[in-house]
């Protein structure tokens, strides 16, 4: 006779003391995390798709990095709203290269502002939409932190 494992009063198998299973890390102010970022991949995603269809020809790189920083916050949201480890890697990745693209391309809007005639969501690292993209990823990357799996605050959610 196979044995089962404890069931509670709902019928649903009982904690026998193991780990807790991997939760969503949008929950709580998770929730507000990927809200922003989702505010974020669809503006950053309507302002590249009208500057590439309107006006590429006047600043192509520019328009180009505006187009990756929109992909970057669609696969972060994305992979925010999941839960599971795969999707806190695919965060962690998705929010460092968001990261580093900010730094890259603040520093260099700075040092060679001729280079991108026209700014992007990165230009100055986020000026224009109040310095938002930079702060964004270290909030990120810390929550990510916070949440990681095999922590009690990435079991709980």
């Amino acid at each position: 006779m196979k044995a089962s494992r404890p069931r509670t009063a709902r019928g649903v198998p009982a904690a026998t003391g193991g780990p807790a299973p991997y939760r969503s890390k949008a929950s709580g102010p998770g929730r507000l995390l990927v809200a922003v970022y989702g505010v974020f991949a669809l503006s950053a995603s309507a302002r590249a798709g009208y500057q590439i269809a309107t006006k590429f020809s006047e600043a192509p790189l520019a328009y180009l990095l505006s187009a990756l920083a929109a992909a970057v916050y669609v696969v972060a949201t994305i992979a925010l709203a999941r839960s599971g480890p795969r999707a806190y890697w695919l965060s962690v990745a998705a929010v460092g290269v968001e990261l580093a693209g900010v730094l890259a391309v603040g520093l260099f809007s700075l040092l060679d502002a001729a280079a991108l005639p026209h700014d992007t969501v990165w230009s100055g690292f986020g000026k224009g939409y109040g310095y938002v993209p930079l702060v964004l990823p270290v909030v990120g990357l810390w929550w990510l932190y916070r949440h990681r799996p095999g922590t009690a605050a990435g079991r709980r959610g």
